[in-house]
């Protein structure tokens, strides 16, 4: 099967996962059912490509056609009737973007677009930071966390490690890096891939969601895209003053950890639940639960009419 058919509900995953075999019929006629409700909700998105402002961050996007662009009032639709996440997530996503090809129900990958004003991210130690120290903290006490959201119904998850190490561009002061992450019950590992570009004022934040199986592709596309937004002259990272400007009073280890994902993380987290993996580390997931809960669906539509395929 193709397409990954999407959850409404992350919470319905469990109870479908869980419950009695249901024959092909019922399964396809279901299946049908919420393919024509998505593609009546894609039919009323506003989808822009070329060069796309983003007021709010003093940014823009050049799209060209290889991606489109959907603006804040239409990424809403997205966030909350096709990913089924909650009214407050939308609030700040300045829109997300999707390949070409793609529609917003079964898209490989969808790059979230927000931008955090925290201030100026320094870089000047760009070259002896110790990311995998900071990997190391963002595991701690973990256990402990999950063992909380699994009392409270929710499904724990565990932080795998790096799906590509941190890698820093100090031309275009654009950071990438992406987490490998299990949740319980998803048969593929979720892929959390984050571009982050800084600018004078703040990082705007690119979050790219998908699962391992797609690692390759979502690489592709994160450099691509990473080159793809730049700040307005005056807002760049240039034009940064240390006599005028506030600075964020961390640097780009504190960006991976989550210094400036945590106020960002309270937003996009499925159901406003954020997942510490750390005493002081917060780990900004996005989407990811809304990327599991759609492929769960997509693996148990496939599986009643495709054993061969998983």
């Amino acid at each position: 099967m193709k397409n990954k058919l999407l959850l409404l509900a992350f919470a319905l995953a469990v109870p479908i996962a869980s419950s009695p075999a249901q024959t092909p019929k019922q399964e396809t006629a279901r299946e049908q059912a919420y393919r024509n409700e998505m593609l009546k909700l894609e039919r009323q998105l506003d989808k822009q490509s070329g060069t796309i402002t983003l007021p709010a961050a003093k940014a823009k996007l050049t799209l060209g056609d290889q991606y489109y662009f959907v603006p804040a009032k239409d990424a809403a639709i997205v966030l909350e009737k096709m990913w089924g996440n909650p009214p407050e997530v939308s609030k700040d996503v300045l829109g997300i973007v999707f390949e070409k090809n793609a529609t917003a129900y079964d898209a490989v990958w969808g790059a979230v677009l927000t931008f955090d004003p925290t201030g100026y991210v320094s870089d000047a130690d760009a070259k002896s930071e110790d990311y995998n120290a900071v990997l190391n903290q963002m595991r701690e006490g973990q256990d402990e966390r999950n063992a909380e959201r699994r009392k409270a119904g929710y499904p724990g998850m565990q932080l795998i490690g790096w799906a590509q190490n941190p890698i820093y561009d100090a031309r275009q002061h654009s950071l990438i890096w992406a987490r490998e992450l299990k949740v319980d019950g998803a048969p593929v590992n979720s892929l959390n891939y984050d571009v982050r570009l800084l600018g004078r004022e703040g990082v705007l934040s690119m979050n790219m969601i998908s699962d391992m199986r797609h690692l390759a592709d979502v690489q592709r596309a994160a450099k691509a895209f990473g080159g793809a937004a730049s700040f307005n002259p005056g807002a760049t990272y240039a034009d940064y003053n240390a006599a005028t400007d506030k600075s964020a009073g961390y640097g780009l280890a504190g960006l991976v950890a989550g210094g400036a994902g945590l106020a960002v993380a309270k937003k996009l987290g499925l159901l406003g639940i954020i997942l510490a993996f750390g005493k002081k580390f917060i780990v900004l997931i996005g989407l990811a639960f809304a990327a599991i809960g759609r492929l769960l669906w997509g693996m148990i539509g496939r599986k009643s009419r495709d054993p061969e395929t998983i």
